[in-house]
C-alpha cells in the first residue's frame, strides 16, 4: 500500500527529467551500522538432583542498522555541525505537523535494531505537502520497542495567525489503518475469579500432560518434569505464542477521526521554541466487529504533542528541553531529553 501510494503521488512528476530532479533535489540518502556492548554475562546457579549447576546467560551485542532517504529542511535549532547522518539522530521535529518551509517534503527510514538481546524493527515514512491554507500528509510508523504500528493519512485546513505565521491552527480529517488495538485474545480464557485457565489453553494448543507428570509440547518433546517449571517457564511461552497468533490472524481495521491541531515556531540564536499538538476527539463508529469503540464502550481521545525549547543565557550557560508524546488507542510511547550546558572556558 505504501509503495503504491508513493508511486501514485509521484507519477505526475515522473514524466519529465525536471520532475525527477525536483523530487530528489536537496534530499539525502544515508545508510549506517552502529553497535556496541550490551549487558554483561549473567551467572545463574541451580540445584538438580543434589548437584550444583552453573549456567552463563549471554546477551549478544547491540546494533542498529539504518537506511533512509530524507528531504526535510532543518529548523534553526538543529545541529548543523554533524557532517553525516548515522541513523542514531533523534530528530524530534520529524513528528511535527508542519515543516520549516511550505511545499513537498518526505522521510523514509527503516532501522533494524537489537537492544538488550531483543530484536525489533523501527520504521518512519511520510510524505507531506504544506500550503498557505492546507496540509496533506500520509505516514507509516512502526515502533518495535513500544509494539505499535499504523498507517495514517490526514487532510487539514490551516489557519495562520499573524504576518510571520509563527502560530497556526489546523482542523481536518484523519484515516488510520492498524491492527485492532484493544482486542484481548485471552478474554475467553479468564475465569470468574479473574485467573487465567492456562492449562486448558495449553492443551488446546497441542501440549499434553502424562499420568506421571511429564509435560510434552505439540511435537511430543518433553518441556517440563515438574509443575513449577511448567507454570514458570512453559506457560508464559504458551501464552505469548497464543496471543501473537491471535493478533496476527485478525485483519487491520480503519478508523475515521476528526483532528484539531496547532503548530508554533520561534527561533533566534539565543532562544528557540517549537511546539505542536494534535487531538482526535471524535471517531466514526463503523460498527466493525473489532472496532475500538467496542473495547472502549464509546468515544475516546487520541493525541500527540511535541516540544523543543532552548535558551542560551550567556556565552557559557544554556538549557534545553526536547521531547514528544503519543497516545493512540490507550497505547502511549514517548521520548525526551533535558539538559544543561556550561562552557567553562
Amino acid at each position: 500500500m505504501r509503495k503504491l501510494l508513493v508511486l501514485f503521488l509521484c507519477l505526475p512528476l515522473l514524466g519529465n527529467a525536471q520532475g525527477v530532479k525536483n523530487i530528489f533535489k536537496y534530499s539525502t540518502f544515508y545508510a549506517a551500522v552502529n553497535g556496541g556492548t550490551s549487558l554483561g554475562d549473567a551467572q545463574v546457579w541451580s540445584v538438580t538432583s543434589g548437584t550444583l549447576e552453573e549456567q552463563v546467560i549471554e546477551t549478544p551485542f547491540d546494533y542498529n542498522i539504518s537506511i533512509g532517504l530524507r528531504k526535510i529542511k532543518r529548523f534553526g535549532y538543529e545541529n548543523r555541525a554533524l557532517t553525516f547522518y548515522n541513523g542514531t539522530e533523534n530528530s524530534y521535529s520529524d513528528a511535527a505537523t508542519l515543516g520549516l518551509v511550505d511545499g513537498f517534503e518526505y522521510l523514509f527510514e527503516t532501522d533494524f535494531v537489537r537492544r538488550l538481546g531483543i530484536d525489533y524493527v523501527n520504521q518512519h515514512h511520510f510524505i507531506r505537502y504544506v500550503a498557505d491554507n492546507w496540509v496533506a500528509k500520509v505516514e507509516y510508523l512502526e515502533d518495535g520497542f513500544a509494539d505499535v504500528k499504523y498507517f495514517e493519512s490526514s487532510q487539514r485546513y490551516r489557519l495562520q495567525i499573524g504576518e510571520l505565521g509563527k502560530l497556526s491552527f489546523n482542523i481536518g480529517a484523519v484515516q488510520r489503518l492498524a491492527e485492532p488495538y484493544g482486542f484481548d485474545p485471552l478474554a475467553d480464557w479468564v475465569l470468574a475469579n479473574g485467573s487465567l485457565h492456562y492449562t486448558y489453553l495449553a492443551l488446546q494448543e497441542g501440549y499434553n500432560i502424562t499420568l506421571d507428570g511429564t509435560y510434552l509440547d505439540p511435537d511430543g518433546n518433553v518441556v517440563a518434569n515438574s509443575q513449577e517449571v511448567w507454570e514458570e517457564v512453559v506457560i508464559p511461552e504458551v501464552i505469548n505464542d497464543y496471543v501473537e497468533d491471535q493478533r496476527n490472524a485478525l485483519s487491520n481495521t480503519v478508523e475515521y477521526s476528526a483532528v484539531l491541531g496547532f503548530d508554533y515556531y520561534h527561533f533566534t540564536k539565543d532562544f528557540w521554541f517549537h511546539s505542536w499538538g494534535n487531538l482526535m476527539p471524535y471517531h466514526i463508529d463503523t460498527d466493525s466487529e473489532y472496532s475500538y469503540h467496542k473495547y472502549n464502550n464509546g468515544q475516546w481521545f487520541d493525541y500527540s504533542a511535541g516540544l523543543i525549547f532552548g535558551h542560551r543565557f550567556n556565552k557559557s550557560l544554556g538549557v534545553f528541553i526536547e521531547g514528544r508524546y503519543n497516545k493512540y488507542w490507550n497505547r502511549d510511547w514517548h521520548n525526551f531529553s533535558v539538559g544543561v550546558n556550561y562552557v567553562i572556558f
